[in-house]
């Protein structure tokens, strides 16, 4: 291998990335989860193994413990609280080194007091049941452990979720007793404890830290590099590359403005570099990255939750997810082409991209994920126990990697895993858990106030009122609520929000169970991308020096495909593979990808030649023609496919005088 490609294989064509407080300072404006206190030295040692341990005793919790689930949450939750307020600022601008104020250690104190108590005394609080609120103290506990988590869910995740939890809190102290909602709220397992705090402790940390572990072995490098090996030398290569490289990285970030920032620093410049429009190439690798949570097999932190809320198996959620998520890729990989093909872009020349045989020897990265996958996939043993196994394989891997560098003797260690990488890696991991615990526990508090109050009930006949029982209507309403939750609640608990109150509206009006859970997930996500508050579109525009507004809307338009294919399986839900045979599955997954083209070629205004506003009005309406699982769709769909391919192609022909199609 030459030393040109062989750097190549670690840093890719375009790596023009930013200074690493570039990356960060970026990382901050754009996601809260940046915004964190500064240790040095000692404290930063002492934090350091603090976090470590919490995810070395979360692996132990999820395989070995029997503690009871009052037992084992409380103290989940307790440790949360420490760890989150040890890193998290009541501000980011209030931020010296190793310097904690006073008050944040008494609200720290105040806060995981009430949840290591109540874990300690679990089995004398059962028996007590209800009666606990008899005692004042039991009481004000209460109030101070969700007080303190409300305050670092400000801090670390945003205001627009604690809207939400204030409005539904008060709603349920003004109409059930007090006594009632603190016990339903605090001491049971319909509250902060209920189903998305319990599957984030149980499954989600695992995989979080599994995720950390992962990204230190170099699979993200590889990832980029395969990516260029594939794509980089067709036209427009490098958005083709971003597409790529950041449907795989994303699915092991689970973060889409983190994913944007971190693969964006490469894939953009090279996009600009190709001859793409600045607000087009911050486009693309938002929409992409914001995919990631969408792509089997780890998919988003909210998927883990879709499993416990419908009652099926993992390994169900993610085979199902898979035609929709190569809808939604394939759609952005046909729009980039499109617009390539009409700037007249090349791609980068092959001598400057790394062969796919050389990047051969490294594919032993990808064999943590294979065992996952395989893992899951056979469900025989538990999810925990497959992301645990997968966190052994991958340090093995690690390993392995450090032996081939020092064989070749290669001069590039920047992906050998080291004690520091093993201890950053357990570090990262109960950070991020952090912030998707903190999520899952208000979700825990707005569904506790709705099972108190009786209040989804409400909804689901206030919905079926104003929809009069159409599904479209109830569909665009419950489109509207997740877009606009979206726009400030992380996915994972604007899904367990829309899986307690829209979900169920949804299932009563007719819409199947796992069809009307993916269509509130896929709002959820979208929403990153959505105007006017599209984060992960944003940090986009600020790599790329773009119009954020204008790279929102570029990447709403890149990544229709997700607000369409979840109204055409919530209508036909074949697109899931429910209830149907495996010729039927074939017949979808063709007519849907025929589909799919028809609408990006649409939105893009080009095929053989720019399409006059009819031409493109026709080839969108056969394309959702085609996504629409029905044999007569799909005939009326071929049909305008073929008189506007038709069009297309012989007026293309024409010499340059001739009028445009």
């Amino acid at each position: 291998m030459s030393e040109k490609n062989r750097d190549l294989t670690t840093h890719p064509v375009g790596h023009e990335t930013g200074s690493a407080k570039d990356i960060e300072e970026m990382m901050k404006k754009y996601d809260r989860e940046s915004n964190v206190r500064i240790w040095e030295g000692v404290p930063a040692k002492l934090i350091r193994y603090l976090c470590a341990a919490f995810s070395v005793y979360c692996i132990w919790v999820t395989l070995f413990s029997t503690m009871m689930p009052e037992e084992k949450l409380n103290l989940f939750l307790g440790l949360i609280l420490v760890i989150g307020y040890l890193n998290y600022p009541i501000s980011k601008k209030n931020v010296r080194p190793n310097h904690i104020p006073w008050y944040d250690i008494v609200i720290l104190l105040l806060g995981a007091i009430p949840f290591f108590y109540c874990a300690f005394h679990a089995h004398s609080i059962i028996k007590l049941a209800a009666r606990v609120t008899r005692d004042p103290k039991m009481v004000v506990m209460a109030v101070m452990g969700i007080l303190a988590y409300m305050e670092l869910c400000r801090r670390c995740v945003g205001i627009p979720i604690l809207c939400v939890v204030g409005i539904l809190l008060i709603y349920a102290f003004t109409n059930v007793r007090f006594g009632k909602v603190i016990y339903d709220l605090f001491y049971t397992t319909t509250g902060i404890m209920s189903t998305p705090i319990n599957v984030c402790a149980k499954y989600i940390c695992v995989f979080i830290i599994f995720g950390a572990f992962l990204e230190r072995t170099g699979i993200s490098n590889f990832f980029i590099s395969l990516a260029n090996s594939l794509a980089g030398s067709s036209a427009g290569g490098p958005a083709k590359v971003a597409v790529i490289s950041s449907a795989l990285c994303g699915m092991v970030s689970g973060s889409s403005v983190g994913n944007t920032v971190t693969t964006g620093s490469v894939t953009i410049p090279m996009m600009k570099r190709t001859g793409y429009r600045p607000e087009f190439a911050g486009a693309v690798e938002a929409a992409a990255s914001t995919g990631g949570q969408i792509m089997p097999p780890i998919m988003g932190a909210a998927a883990f939750l879709m499993s416990e809320y419908m009652g099926i198996p993992y390994g169900q959620v993610a085979l199902k997810a898979i035609l929709p998520a190569v809808l939604y890729f394939t759609g952005i990989y046909i729009a980039v082409h499109l617009e390539a093909r009409k700037l007249g872009l090349k791609g980068i020349p092959r001598d400057e991209l790394p062969r796919f045989r050389q990047l051969l020897p490294k594919s032993y990265l990808l064999l943590p994920l294979v065992v996952l996958i395989w893992l899951v996939a056979t469900n025989k043993r538990t999810m925990q126990f497959a992301a645990s196994v997968a966190i052994g394989i991958t340090i093995l891997v690690g390993l392995y990697n450090n032996l081939v560098t020092a064989a070749t003797k290669s001069e590039d260690r920047s992906d050998n895993l080291t004690f520091a990488k093993f201890i950053d890696a357990l570090e990262a991991g109960a950070k991020s858990t952090v912030t998707v615990a903190v999520a899952c526990a208000m979700a825990g508090l707005v569904a506790g106030s709705i099972t108190s109050t009786g209040l989804a009930s409400k909804l689901i006949t206030a919905v079926v009122t104003i929809s009069r029982g159409h599904v479209m209507i109830a569909l665009l309403l419950t489109m509207l609520c997740c877009i606009v939750l979206g726009m400030g609640v992380p996915t994972t608990a604007n899904y367990c929000i829309m899986a307690s109150t829209c979900a169920p509206i949804l299932i009563t009006i007719g819409v199947p169970q796992i069809a009307a859970h993916f269509f509130v997930f896929y709002f959820g996500i979208v929403a990153d991308i959505t105007p006017p508050v599209a984060l992960a579109a944003y940090a986009g525009s600020a790599i790329a020096k773009a119009p954020p507004m204008r790279t929102a809307f570029n990447a709403s338009k890149l990544a229709i495909a997700a607000f369409i294919v979840p109204y055409i399986f919530a209508l036909n839900p074949a697109m899931l593979f429910v209830e149907t045979t495996a010729v039927q599955v074939v017949i979808v997954v063709i007519t849907s990808l025929v589909g799919i083209f028809g609408v990006a070629a649409a939105l893009n205004g080009y095929l053989y030649r720019p399409m006059n506003p009819l031409v493109r009005l026709l080839f969108a309406a056969g394309g959702l023609l085609m996504m629409y699982p029905s044999t007569l769709t799909d005939l009326i769909g071929v049909a305008i496919f073929a008189i506007v391919f038709a069009w297309q192609y012989f007026s293309a022909r024409r010499p340059s005088g001739a009028a445009a199609a």
